[in-house]
């Protein structure tokens, strides 16, 4: 078989001379079968004498007895032969009957039966709801070549289907044995990268039609020795044969060798050592070759074969990809969606439709943190299954459109030169490259299949241009040109800013051009890096990005430069669960935000009702640096509240004391059976004891009577331990404090009756789950404390106005909501209510504090558990926000917290104009 790929029409016409040879042919079971299925197989180019194995010895899982079956190959087709005439769905159930007794690897994924006139074709991958079944006469053969196409190596890829995922994950399984082997034998690791690829491309070629089938496993079988001694010299000598084209080989009298195409030196270029096999690396590189490389998915397959060099990531090979529906959550309204719509409004218009293929050839798309490349391939792919809809579309508006092979190259528009990456790793960077000729090679079959010609594929011409490199280190424009059709995009690390190296901080610093950095994220150097490389030309650049990038502190540090610049929101996804590819990673709260320098069309918002959760698209004419369809305004932290009348919220209490001003629950009976040191015990409130009703207290000595510390034990044990502690500090403010050594580090208690606000509240409360103490109760570092002298404070925190502020513009602490008196509280845009609308907001806040006094045994936790929270409590909530919703200018009561924020958004740019 050549390099060059089946066409269609050649494999109907090979149908044809098959159908005329056995049309008068008796039909005899015993006597004819094999010949009748190598003249079938030959149709598809099966012709190596590994491809398909004949009469197999196999046992049936119903009866025991053990059988025959008529021909297999490996993970594609088992084929059954019966005499004319005989009934070909027990043949079927034979057949199935002897698929239990076969390796994982050995079964097929379509069963053949004949009976000589008639073909019965059963695929098993069908999902519930496709046909599964086709039957039809020897004679309709060349009409239905393209159902068996299978054969040739041809699929029609289902992505993202569970048996493709599966497929990835057993090929990756198989890749990682083979490693750990080389591993083993302390083959250098860069070498081992590199054999490794080369071994991935022939077992994709073995099965995909890039070559004869089974070419490679016919090789490794019969010309290396079953101990293995021979394998990695002879596998040498073929990769080499591989780098050079059939008339510059050695050996050209060496037929077998000479049956391999050229592919080139992008794959088979660089000189390596010749690794070290054995008996049993043999068997586990046979092992997979005989498994169907065709039905691998490039994109989850290349994340899992980044994995293989990590033990740990080994260990849970399938655990760990990028799944394309992620992925086309960002491709999709960056550009894909688009192109669509362009192609459904040109179907009617030839002229428009060739228009649209030269636009498509004209385009850039780049990921700068590619990894082993998923964006990259999922975008080529989807973009060369749109080029193929439109070829088809001019097939059917102008018929006489001519479709020669030898014209098929030329009109293939998306090429792999139009792709580019940067990895840091070598590894990955590699994976990469194969991985966009595997998608291309997938590309170019589809093309086959419903055009009926050919792209030629080897010798290999194109490549994605990924190199490896440290992306912020690097001057975007020395890799590729920016222009108005670039489109840059992609997952750089999710690196929050207490877990960013030294060297990552420093990168940002110089990214930023400014010494402090305060919460950046890690990933908003790629921001940055996209500002620089487009500077005043227009494109489209779209990340995803941990959600910390739209919350808090760093909105206005991040999304100050953008808007300046001239960029707008696009589109957004907010909040949700990105499964990483990273090995061992979970998943994490991410966001994707798309930017463009354009007017329209309006942006788009999606949205998550649970971050595991379905999106939805919001209507949205302008979308903020905090994700919400409102007023383009950048929160900045306050010194004191934007809304006049509203009291401050002051942090809690620190004591900086090592712990030794503290009492815990277990030390309580100690600490007041001395009666001095029992003076001085406080209540002592901070996040969970608020929430949870947890028992803690501590020493309170601000009025401390100096002889008092003579008399107790306890008081000089502690208060010395805490000068010790605060002497041997590093940072020279704890040290000065060693000179009071019996005070808090920092105070501010209240003498007046105050609400208590936790500084951390969990990401599923409803509502801020705040309380009141008397002055004798102090409040810790974990909490903030307020004077509420009427309680307008209480009923304006307790709603879900509040809420739907402090989500839209407040931190967090992991995914938790974190509170802050500067950005969330001192921000909040409320404006002065009338007095009866105040009165009303009082009430309905005394109102839920009645409720919730129904039920004294209850924690403010079990009040607001999500999932069983009172009827009664939910209620005076919802009648306390009627009456804040109003204050805030609502014209009624919302019915979402977009739409509170919507709201929000408007206040605070007519309170900050």
């Amino acid at each position: 078989m050549s390099s060059k790929p089946l066409v269609l029409s050649d494999i109907r016409s090979r149908a044809g001379a098959f159908v005329a040879e056995w049309r008068d042919a008796e039909g005899y079971e015993r006597g004819e079968a094999q010949e009748f299925v190598r003249g079938l197989l030959g149709v598809f180019g099966v012709s190596g004498r590994t491809a398909a194995v004949y009469e197999k010895r196999a046992q049936r899982s119903t009866t025991g007895r053990r059988g025959y079956i008529d021909a297999l190959i490996s993970g594609t087709a088992l084929v059954e032969m019966k005499s004319a005439g005989e009934d070909l769905i027990a043949a079927e159930a034979q057949a199935l009957d002897y698929m239990e007794s076969l390796t994982e690897n050995e079964r097929p994924d379509h069963v053949i039966t004949s009976d000589f006139r008639r073909f019965r074709l059963l695929d098993l991958t069908a999902e519930p709801g496709e046909q599964s079944v086709i039957e039809f006469d020897l004679d309709q053969l060349p009409s239905r070549v393209e159902g068996l196409m299978f054969l040739a190596g041809y699929r029609r890829t289902k992505f993202g289907s569970t048996e493709q995922e599966n497929a990835s994950i057993k090929a990756a399984q198989l890749m990682a044995g083979l490693y750990e082997h080389l591993e083993k034998t302390g083959y250098d690791d860069h070498q081992a990268s590199i054999f490794l690829i080369r071994t991935l491309f022939c077992l994709y070629a073995d099965d995909s039609g890039l070559w004869e089938r089974d070419l490679f496993s016919r090789y490794i079988e019969e010309r290396t020795s079953e101990d293995g001694s021979d394998l990695g010299a002879q596998l040498a000598t073929l990769y080499q044969a591989l780098n050079k084209p059939e008339d510059k080989r050695y050996g050209r009298d060496d037929d077998l060798l000479m049956a391999f195409p050229y592919v080139n030196g992008s794959v088979f270029g660089e000189a390596v050592d010749i690794p070290y096999f054995d008996r049993d690396s043999r068997q586990l590189l046979l092992q997979a070759a005989y498994f169907n490389w065709s039905s691998i998915s490039p994109a989850i397959f290349g994340s899992l074969f980044q994995a293989v060099k990590d033990k740990k990531a080994r260990r849970g090979l399938g655990e760990h990809y990028t799944t394309e529906t992620n992925i086309l959550k960002l491709i999709r309204p960056l550009f894909l969606d688009e192109l669509e719509e362009r192609f459904v409004k040109a179907r009617a218009k030839k002229r428009d439709l060739e228009k649209l293929l030269e636009h498509l050839g004209s385009l850039t798309f780049a990921d700068m943190a590619c990894g082993c490349g998923n964006f990259l391939i999922i975008a080529y792919r989807e973009l060369r299954a749109l080029e193929l809809r439109i070829h088809e579309r001019l097939q059917e508006l102008d018929p006489r459109r001519t479709q020669l092979s030898l014209d098929a190259e030329s009109r293939v528009h998306v090429k792999l030169t139009q792709f580019y990456g940067m990895e840091i790793e070598e590894w990955p960077a590699t994976i990469a490259r194969t991985a966009m000729f595997l998608v291309e090679h997938q590309a170019n079959q589809d093309v086959n299949l419903t055009l009926g010609y050919a792209v030629p594929m080897l010798p290999l011409q194109d490549s994605a241009r990924i190199v490896v490199g440290n992306a912020l280190r690097t001057d975007w424009t020395d890799v590729l040109t920016p222009d108005a059709g670039t489109f840059i995009m992609g997952n750089p690390p999710f690196l929050g800013h207490a877990t960013r190296t030294n060297e990552q901080a420093q990168e940002l610093r110089d990214v930023w051009q400014r010494k402090d950095i305060g919460r950046l994220d890690y990933v908003t150097g790629w921001y940055r890096k996209a500002l620089d490389f487009f500077g005043e030309i227009p494109g489209r650049f779209a990340f995803v990005s941990t959600n910390s990038i739209a919350q808090g502190e760093p909105v206005p540090a991040l999304f100050g430069p953008i808007f300046e610049a001239g960029w707008r929101i696009r589109f957004a996804h907010r909040t949700f669960a990105w499964t990483s590819e990273a090995p061992g990673a979970a998943a994490v709260h991410c966001v994707i935000i798309g930017f463009d320098r354009e007017a329209k069309p309006k942006p788009r918002l999606f949205a998550y009702a649970s971050p595991k959760g379905e999106a939805s698209e919001i209507a949205a004419h302008t979308v903020n640096g905090y994700l919400v369809d409102g007023p383009n305004v950048l929160v900045e932290q306050r010194r004191a509240p934007l809304s006049p009348g509203l009291p401050d919220a002051t942090f809690g209490n620190m004591p900086r004391d090592g712990g030794h001003l503290i009492i815990e629950a277990e030390e309580y009976g100690e600490v007041v059976a001395d009666p001095i040191a029992a003076k001085y015990v406080r209540q002592y409130v901070g996040a969970r004891e608020l929430v949870r009703r947890q028992q803690r207290w501590c020493l309170w000595l601000a009025d401390l009577d100096p002889a008092d510390v003579r008399k107790s034990p306890v008081l000089r044990e502690r208060i010395e331990a805490v000068r010790e502690f605060r002497n041997a500090s590093s940072a020279s403010s704890t040290r000065g404090m060693a000179a009071t050594p019996h005070l808090f580090g920092q105070r501010s208690q209240p003498d007046v009756r105050f609400i208590c606000i936790p500084s951390v509240v969990s990401e599923h409360r409803l509502f801020m789950t705040c309380a009141y103490f008397e002055p004798d109760v102090i409040a810790s570092n974990a909490a903030f404390k307020a004077g509420d002298p009427d309680g307008l404070l209480f009923g304006i925190i307790s709603s879900s106005m509040f809420m739907a502020w402090q989500r839209a513009v407040g931190g967090r602490l992991k995914s938790d909501i974190r509170f802050s008196n500067t950005l969330t509280w001192n921000t909040l845009p409320l404006p002065a209510p009338e007095p009866p609308l105040r009165q009303k907001i009082i009430a309905a806040g005394e109102e839920v504090l009645e409720v919730r006094a129904l039920h004294p045994e209850r924690s403010l936790a079990e009040h607001y558990d999500p999932l069983a929270m009172d009827t009664a409590l939910l209620k005076a909530h919802r009648s306390l926000d009627v009456a804040v919703d109003k204050a805030f200018g609502a014209k009624r009561t919302c019915k979402s917290e977009w739409e509170r924020q919507r709201i929000l958004f408007e206040r605070y740019a007519e309170m900050t104009q």
